[in-house]
C-alpha cells in the first residue's frame, strides 16, 4: 500500500499537512516494512493562499489521486481536509514517531495492515 506522509529535510515528520513543503510516499507491506520511498517538493506552503480553500484541497487531492495514495500519516490535518480525506475513503493514520520512516511503519502496524484499515 501506498501512505504519503508531510516531512522535513532531515526525514522528519512536517507537522503541517496542508501546507508542508515536502511529503514522501512510502510503498509499504502490512508488516510495516518500507518497500520503496519517494520524496516530493510539493510547495504547499508556498501555494496555500494562492486560490481558494477549495483549489488547495484539490490541488492535494490530484496529488494524492496520482501517486495512488492509500492513507495519510499526519500529525494534524486540518477539519476541511479531513473531510476531504473521507470523502475519498482514504485512512488518516497519526504519525507517532519524530523520524518519518518509522512513523508510517508504526502507523501501519497499529492500524493492522491494509486490512484493517
Amino acid at each position: 500500500m501506498n501512505l504519503m506522509i508531510p516531512v522535513r529535510p532531515d526525514a522528519t515528520v512536517e507537522p503541517r499537512f496542508g501546507k508542508a513543503p515536502m511529503v514522501a510516499v512510502a510503498q509499504v507491506d502490512d508488516d510495516g516494512t518500507i518497500q520503496q520511498w519517494d520524496t516530493f517538493q510539493v510547495d504547499w506552503d508556498r501555494l496555500h493562499d494562492l486560490g481558494s480553500e477549495g483549489s488547495h484541497h484539490a490541488r492535494i487531492v490530484t496529488f494524492l489521486r496520482d501517486h495512488g495514495v492509500d492513507a495519510v500519516v499526519a500529525t494534524h490535518v486540518g477539519a476541511g481536509m479531513q473531510r476531504t480525506l473521507t470523502s475519498m475513503g482514504l485512512p488518516m493514520l497519526p504519525a507517532t514517531r519524530t523520524d518519518a520512516r518509522a512513523s508510517v511503519s508504526a502507523a501501519v502496524i497499529a492500524a493492522g495492515g491494509k486490512d484493517q484499515q
